[in-house]
This record gives C-alpha cells, structure tokens and sequence, in this order.
C-alpha cells in the first residue's frame, strides 16, 4: 500500500510557530521525528517516534474513529482520503498527508485569519 512504510523527518517549516498556536510551545524538540505506517486497505496504523514518546492511531478510511492528539487529548471524528491525501479534522488543526515519490508530506493547520501551516517533509527510510 501507498502509505506504508518507515519515514524520518527531512525538514520541517513553521514548527515553532505551529507548536505555539496550539499551545504547545513548551513540547519542542530537536529530535528527528520517526513516523511508521501500517497501511492494510482502508485501515491504518500510524505512529510518530521521538525517544521517550510513541503516539499511536489506528483508523480506518470513512470511519468514526476515536483519535488522541500530540496534546494527549481524544476525540471522535471520521478520516478521509481525497486526491491520494488522508485528511484527519483535528480539534485544533487540520491535518493532511500524502506520498509524493518516496517522501511523506504532511501538513498541519491552524484555522482563523492568522492560521499557521506546519509543513513536514519525510523521507523513507
């Protein structure tokens, strides 16, 4: 499947930013980011990696799930994929991710006027 597979952070734009419109500036860390995808059809497993901090999601495509954000906070929405993308609705951002040869992108987005755009790019390794 397109997703699965293990990436390391490349680079990463608006980290600190992002980080402080969600209120979260304090969980900052120079840490390469190891994220792994376990993509079986419609359902997936994905995870992001620092030491000393795993944060697991299983989802399935089009389906109500219950997801725990980088705050540690759960919610219940529905994931879904459009144009190859997954998009997942967090409560404080938008969240997409897409394969783009053998990088993973991933975009977070604040909402409002001053809304702030993370962007990650990942490499499979």
């Amino acid at each position: 499947m397109a997703f699965s597979g293990t990436y390391e952070l490349e680079s990463q734009e608006n980290y600190d930013e992002f980080l402080e419109a969600i209120g979260f500036a304090n969980a900052k860390t120079d840490f390469k980011v190891i994220t792994e995808v376990l993509q079986e059809g419609d359902d997936f497993t994905w995870s992001q990696i620092i030491p000393n901090w795993t944060l697991t999601n299983k989802f399935t495509i089009g389906k109500e799930c219950e997801l725990e954000s980088m705050l540690r906070s759960k919610f219940v929405t529905t994931v879904t994929m459009e144009g190859g993308k997954i998009i997942i609705p967090f409560p404080q951002y938008h969240f997409t991710a897409e394969i783009s040869g053998d990088k993973l992108i991933m975009l977070c987005t604040t909402a409002g006027e001053k809304g702030v755009t993370m962007k990650r790019i990942n490499k499979r390794i």
